[in-house]
């Protein structure tokens, strides 16, 4: 398995809170709920766009479902399952990730 690339401390998203990525060509954001971390592409699996309607804010207003600012669609942090939008049934892409030393490593 690779080393990965670093995108920084864990400290830096707030929990629940969300932080976009650029990686090379890449945009990915990670998300903090519950104390755990999950890594999505940023990509709406609908249109194909980003999902993020201010820098770093990838989550409803209550922070319990990620969304996608231009339908709305919404989908489940812990699994990016679409459960409401023109996406219904369709996930977010994950990316492999681990926590080392509290830094995020997407292992692309």
């Amino acid at each position: 398995m690779s080393e990965g690339i670093c995108l920084g401390p864990v400290a830096e998203i707030q929990d629940p809170g969300s932080k976009g990525y650029q990686v090379g060509e890449q945009q990915l954001f990670a998300v903090r709920s519950r104390g755990a971390v999950f890594l999505y592409r940023n990509r709406c699996p609908h249109l194909g766009i980003e999902l993020e309607w201010l820098p770093d804010r990838f989550l409803d207003h209550q922070n319990q479902f990620i969304q996608c600012s231009t339908h709305g669609a919404l989908f489940l942090i812990e699994s990016g399952e679409c459960v409401s939008g023109p996406c219904s049934g369709q996930f977010l892409e994950a990316v492999t990730h681990e926590v080392r030393d509290g830094q995020l490593w997407a292992l692309l």
